[in-house]
């Protein structure tokens, strides 16, 4: 039996493999750059931020998965509907198999395909265009975190900023997710409510 389409979280691995990596890379060359530049280490302001984190907590990343939900959820219930139909259907067949004419037989086996088949046709199609608005989305949300990570740094003149998973070891001291977590949620409460999904 083929398990139920669905909205699948947001923050999935893809996904957040894709910002660390995005983070790794900028680190490494924001770092090169300082090298290269002769930035003596005393004056150096470092600090780590947690991608996962603002992925987990932000509120951004939950109006995405909100909306996305919004936009999914009746047809992710229309099709499991069909889904428990067709598993109605076939339990009905396996018992009633024994008083059926080689008729009634073929034709509820043939009904049951063609159900089948229709099903897994739409679940296919529902989980392309759910993949397709995720990434877009995800997309756009990456962006922000991206930007916010480092106007925060900015202000608060880092000389720079790594992801938390990118580095072996990190004083807690030099943590500055919670920082950029305030000012998304900051963005987020002065930020013109979105019209609903029409």
């Amino acid at each position: 039996a083929s398990s139920s389409p669905s909205v699948s979280r947001f923050s999935c691995l893809y996904q957040e493999q894709t910002v660390k990596r995005s983070l790794m890379l900028a680190g490494i060359g924001l770092a090169a750059a300082l090298a290269t530049a002769g930035v003596a280490q005393a004056e150096q302001r470092l600090a780590v931020v947690n991608i996962n984190r603002l992925l987990e907590e932000s509120p951004q990343a939950k109006a995405v998965q909100d909306a996305l939900s919004a936009e999914f959820g009746p047809r992710q219930k229309e099709l499991q509907a069909q889904q428990a139909a067709l598993k109605a259907k076939e339990e009905r067949l396996q018992k009633d198999v024994a008083t059926m004419s080689a008729e009634q037989k073929s034709k509820a086996e043939k009904d049951l395909r063609d159900g089948a088949r229709d099903f897994q046709q739409k679940a296919q199609d529902f989980q392309e265009e759910v993949n397709g608005r995720q990434n877009e989305e995800f997309s756009k949300l990456q962006r922000t975190l991206l930007e916010e990570a480092q106007t925060y740094a900015q202000a608060q003149k880092f000389d720079l900023v790594m992801p938390a998973n990118a580095v072996i070891y990190f004083n807690s001291a030099l943590d500055i997710t919670s920082g950029v977590l305030g000012a998304l949620q900051t963005r987020a409460a002065s930020a013109p409510e979105a019209p609903a999904p029409g």
